[in-house]
């Protein structure tokens, strides 16, 4: 029954966007592709962003700064888990490979491979995030966002950490 749902429902809203624009007497193709311009002017000016991005975590990778910072982890996480750690902040796509990769090393029944999971789904893609909506509306002072997103990250992964610890390890799953 959810599949079905799910299958009608788009176009159901498009329908329904449809014909209340109609109801209006709103122009909806011109408005739709006023739009679309609009969606292509903010593409354009955050493509500056998104390669800096790229460009930041490919140095990062190539340099070998992941496998150096392994020998640092403490016991605290598996080293393992340390390049999902690093990616996740800046790129989500990254962090999606750098997770498929632990997944496919220790099996998706694996301690690190469910922390993975805790951590790619409790934290978030933040300088991402940052460089693409401040960099679409123009904001260039983004020094406290930034902060906050840091500890916020610092935070998520270390309650990933102790809730991966609780839910699996304690009960041996």
């Amino acid at each position: 029954m959810i599949e079905t749902i799910s299958v009608c429902i788009l176009p159901f809203i498009i329908i329904f966007v449809l014909a209340a624009g109609i109801i209006k007497k709103v122009p909806v193709y011109e408005e739709f592709t006023e739009g679309a311009k609009d969606g292509f002017k903010v593409s354009v000016s955050i493509i500056p962003y998104l390669v800096a991005i790229i460009v930041a975590v490919s140095m990062f990778k190539a340099s070998g700064a992941i496998e150096l910072l392994k020998h640092f982890t403490l016991g605290i996480i598996p080293p393992d888990i340390l390049p999902l750690v690093i990616t996740r902040p800046l790129s989500g796509s990254a962090a999606l490979g750098v997770f498929s990769d632990i997944v496919n090393s220790f099996g998706p029944d694996s301690y690190t491979a469910k922390l993975a999971a805790v951590m790619v789904g409790s934290s978030e893609t933040t300088f991402y995030v940052l460089s693409v909506y401040f960099g679409s509306v123009g904001i260039k002072k983004m020094r406290y966002a930034i902060l906050t997103g840091i500890i916020g990250d610092i935070i998520s992964i270390l309650l990933a950490i102790a809730v991966a610890r609780v839910l699996f390890l304690a009960k041996g799953v």
